[in-house]
């Protein structure tokens, strides 16, 4: 898969949302961003790579675990494979420490097995556990390479033990609107049934927005196909196809989940232009807000998307890289 070196997938997708509150901050209203002067509604990278991880679970693909049960997790493969409990909470609670102490640790199942192997080689011995033989493990069980996608996709750094990390394959930008955004507050009360005088039992305030959004996500093939083959790139054409169908799968049907029993915002793309490049990535920055045409904000910025990909091409030639295109929509 040599061949694959230097390419990326990328989507330019763009997405209307009526009344919503995808990605609240810390004080619940929606989050914004300044682009080009004006304030944008926005959705964090990292609100939608979650749902996106979640969604590849419905794809039949092999997946990691996030968390800070390291112990936990690694207590139960010893078990299984013949520790007693006091055994297996001794080995695992010393390698826990050695690989993430309190902090989340991105770990594939492949990877849990083996340590708990590790242990058993040693008889469940936790004083014989070393931490530079467990970073060994580490590096046997990664070659040729590993096999959860999600941790492929998203990447890893293990700062106690960082022969564990990974790089990712998938990069995404925040999703911002393409026009200028000014959140609304709703007014809300709520009836006690019981309550025979007038008035409300309860009143509050909720801030939300409506826009249409643009995402941009690049995969990055040659690294994708890198960590699942190994550095030879040894994984097959028809794995990496399905790894792929799997993250565009999981890309389309994602969505963020705040509010969404009060106002329910589940509206699929509307527009996705995809390239296949070699490159240097390329997204498109709306800098100058558009606005809305009697058709609203989605016809105009499905023209400026196209102009503004046509007129980079134009302008790069050859640099520009493309092997490919797809529009959706």
């Amino acid at each position: 898969m040599q061949s694959l070196k230097n390419i990326r997938i990328e989507y330019h997708i763009l997405q209307s949302f009526p009344v919503s509150c995808l990605n609240r901050d810390d004080v619940g209203a929606p989050k914004t961003a300044v682009v080009g002067g004006v304030t944008r509604a926005r959705v964090s990278s990292q609100c939608w790579k979650r749902q996106i991880r979640l969604a590849l679970q419905y794809f039949g693909i092999k997946l990691g675990m996030r968390t800070k049960k390291v112990a936990e997790l690694l207590m139960s493969e010893c078990v299984v494979i013949g520790a007693s409990a006091e055994q297996a909470a001794s080995c695992s609670d010393k390698i826990a420490k050695v690989l993430a102490d309190d902090t989340l640790l991105f770990i594939s199942a492949t990877e849990a097995s083996a340590f708990a192997e590790y242990a058993k080689n040693l008889h469940f011995d936790a004083d014989k556990i070393n931490e530079k033989e467990l970073t060994k493990v580490a590096q046997k069980t990664l070659t040729p390479a590993i096999d959860a996608l999600d941790i492929a996709l998203f990447g890893r750094m293990v700062a106690k033990a960082p022969d564990m990390d990974i790089e990712a394959a998938a990069s995404f930008s925040h999703a911002i609107s393409i026009h200028k955004v000014a959140n609304e507050v709703e007014f809300f009360t709520a009836l006690d049934d019981r309550q025979t005088e007038p008035g409300s039992a309860h009143m509050g305030s909720l801030e939300f927005n409506s826009a249409t959004y643009y995402r941009y996500i690049s995969l990055d093939l040659g690294q994708l196909a890198q960590t699942l083959g190994g550095e030879d790139m040894t994984a097959d054409s028809e794995q990496i196809k399905q790894e792929i169908d799997a993250f565009t799968k999981a890309l389309f049907v994602a969505m963020p989940f705040a509010r969404q029993t009060t106002q329910s915002a589940a509206s699929p793309w509307e527009f996705a232009k995809v390239l296949v490049r070699r490159g240097q990535g390329l997204q498109v920055p709306f800098e100058t807000s558009v606005k809305a045409t009697e058709a609203g904000f989605l016809a105009p910025s499905i023209k400026e998307l196209k102009n503004y990909l046509t007129s980079k091409e134009t302008l790069a030639g050859s640099l520009f890289g493309k092997l490919g295109d797809y529009e959706w929509g």
